[in-house]
């Protein structure tokens, strides 16, 4: 593993123990060239994914941007980090296990939706607005029109 410090690749493991969400491997590291210390994490990784995007580009799967736009969507709201980290998984698990390495980003987008619907709605409101592309209130109006129960559209429309 390379140093982030000094960028030397010969770097000591001092210390491996599973992380806290038990799915991956925490290592407490030294570089003996610079003195720094620093901590990984490895996880089991299935499979390398590819993205496919709605342009039709290729991407490498990347854990790191869809934990970024779920915390973001998640930001503010009283949901436990330990949470969201078995939520990521879980979603990054379903994917590896789709059977396909190739998968559209209109079914990932589709996946962390449905995930974000059953732990917080506003959540999944934000999320939905960037991956729908909400432009105006009036987008957000009817897509929240469509999450209430019909006896409660019918009250509001009186």
């Amino acid at each position: 593993m390379r140093c982030p410090f000094c960028g030397n690749i010969d770097t000591q493991v001092k210390d491996s123990r599973p992380a806290e969400d038990h799915v991956s491997i925490r290592r407490r590291r030294f570089c003996p060239a610079c003195g720094g210390r620093f901590t990984t994490y490895e996880r089991v990784q299935l499979r390398d994914l590819v993205v496919i995007k709605s342009n039709g580009r290729r991407e490498d799967f990347d854990r790191d941007k869809l934990e970024r736009s779920i915390r973001i969507a998640l930001q503010k709201r009283p949901i436990d980090p330990e949470r969201i980290d078995q939520m990521i998984s879980g979603i990054v698990r379903r994917l590896e296990s789709m059977g396909e390495t190739d998968i559209p980003s209109k079914q990932i987008g589709e996946i962390v939706m449905e995930t974000l619907a059953r732990i917080d709605t506003v959540a999944y409101v934000r999320f939905a607005s960037v991956y729908k592309n909400f432009q105006a209130a009036d987008d957000f109006d009817k897509f929240v029109s469509e999450l209430r129960p019909e006896g409660q559209k019918q009250a509001e429309e009186k």
